[in-house]
C-alpha cells in the first residue's frame, strides 16, 4: 500500500488520528499559553509554570517556550521535573518549527524522531501572544507509543494489489526458464496434504514455496510461530499426523471448499508459462486474501474470491 494516497485506509486513519489528538491539544495548549504570557522573560517563573501544567496538557512529554526566533528560553518541563540542559537550544531548524501554520493558533507538526530519545514523536507547536502581538511559542512533545489511538483497528484493504520487485531481476526475467523442482515434481501429491492440513488440521496461513520445495504454515493452536514443512514433509501424508484436527473456523473468509481450488490454481500459475512463473503462493482464510509472487519478482495481493473468479486485473494481465 502507497500510505502517501490520500485515499488508503491507512492515511485515512493517520488523518483521523492526528485530528483526535489536535482537538485534545488545543484547549490546553491555549490556556497554558495564556498563563506563560503573564511570566513570559522571567524564566524561574516560566519554568515553575510550565512544571505546573504538566498534569493539565494529556499525554505531554515536554514543555518548554521558545522565543519568536526558536531558541529555548526556559528549561524542559516533564513528569520528572525540569531538565535545564535545553535552555538556550536553536529549534529553529528542526522539523516542528518549518512548517508552521499561518491561520492557526497551534500547529500540529508531522511525526519525526526525537534527537533526545531517538524515537517517532509529534510536536505541537502553540503561539504565545502580549497584547495582540506575537511574543514567542509553547512547545509540546508528545512521543508516539504514550499517544492514544483511534478505536476502528487498521484492517487490509480486500483489493487487488500489484507490488514490484527488484528491478535487477525483472530486467533479466527473459533470460531465464523455469526449473522443474521436486515439488513439481510431486505436486498432484503434495496439494492434497496441504488441503488436509488447512481443512482439517488447523493451518490458517500457508505459503507454498514452489521453486525450493517447501511450505511455511501457522496454525491455530501455535498462531506466532511458523512451522516450516521440506520435501521430505509434503510428501509424506503423514505429516498430516504431527498435527492435531482442528475443526475449519467459522470465522474463516475463506469458504473450505474453495482451498483445493485456490492450490490447484497455483498449479496452472506454477506450469503456465516457463518464463514467468509461480514462485510461491500463499492464503490466509481469515483475511481471505491471497499472495503471489513470480519468477519476475512482482508480487500480488487478491481477495480469494476475485482469484478464483479470473474476473479481476491480474487475471487481466495474465491473460
Amino acid at each position: 500500500m502507497d500510505i502517501n494516497d490520500k485515499n488508503s485506509p491507512l492515511r485515512q486513519r493517520i488523518v483521523r488520528q492526528r485530528a483526535t489528538l489536535y482537538n485534545m491539544l488545543i484547549d490546553p495548549m491555549s490556556r497554558v499559553a495564556r498563563r506563560c504570557a503573564k511570566v513570559w522573560g522571567e524564566k524561574p517563573a516560566l519554568d515553575h509554570l510550565l512544571l505546573e501544567s504538566i498534569p493539565r496538557v494529556p499525554y505531554v512529554t515536554f514543555l518548554y517556550a521558545l522565543d519568536r526566533q526558536g531558541r529555548q528560553i526556559s528549561a524542559n518541563a516533564s513528569q520528572d521535573g525540569l531538565i535545564e540542559e535545553d535552555f538556550g537550544r536553536d529549534r529553529s531548524e528542526r522539523p516542528y518549527m518549518m512548517n508552521l501554520a499561518t491561520d492557526r493558533e497551534m500547529t500540529l507538526s508531522e511525526a519525526y524522531i526525537s534527537l533526545r530519545v531517538s524515537r517517532p514523536s509529534v510536536t505541537a507547536i502553540q503561539r504565545v501572544q502580549a497584547n495582540g502581538q506575537l511574543i514567542g511559542y509553547l512547545g509540546g512533545d508528545f512521543d508516539l507509543r504514550g499517544l492514544p489511538i483511534t478505536k476502528e483497528l487498521y484492517s487490509e484493504p480486500t483489493r487487488w494489489r500489484q507490488l514490484k520487485g527488484d528491478p535487477a531481476i525483472r530486467g533479466n526475467v527473459f533470460q531465464q526458464c523455469r526449473v522443474q523442482s521436486r515439488l513439481d515434481d510431486q505436486i498432484d501429491s503434495i496439494l492434497p496434504v496441504l488441503e488436509e492440513l488447512i481443512v482439517e488440521n488447523g493451518v490458517f496461513h500457508l505459503k507454498i514455496h514452489f521453486s525450493s520445495s517447501r511450505a511455511t504454515l501457522w496454525l491455530l493452536d501455535d498462531p506466532y510461530r511458523y512451522q516450516l514443512l521440506d520435501f521430505d514433509d509434503l510428501v509424506d501424508p503423514d505429516v498430516c499426523l504431527a498435527f492435531p484436527h482442528h475443526d475449519y473456523p467459522s470465522e474463516a473468509v475463506v469458504p473450505q471448499e474453495q482451498i483445493r481450488l485456490i492450490l490447484d490454481t497455483f498449479k496452472h500459475l506454477r506450469f503456465a508459462d516457463d518464463t514467468i512463473y509461480l514462485r510461491a503462493g500463499s492464503v490466509n482464510i481469515f483475511n481471505g486474501m491471497v499472495g503471489l509472487n513470480f519468477s519476475c519478482d512482482g508480487s500480488h495481493y487478491i481477495p480469494a474470491d476475485q482469484f478464483l473468479a479470473r474476473d479481476s486485473e491480474f487475471w487481466e494481465g495474465i491473460g
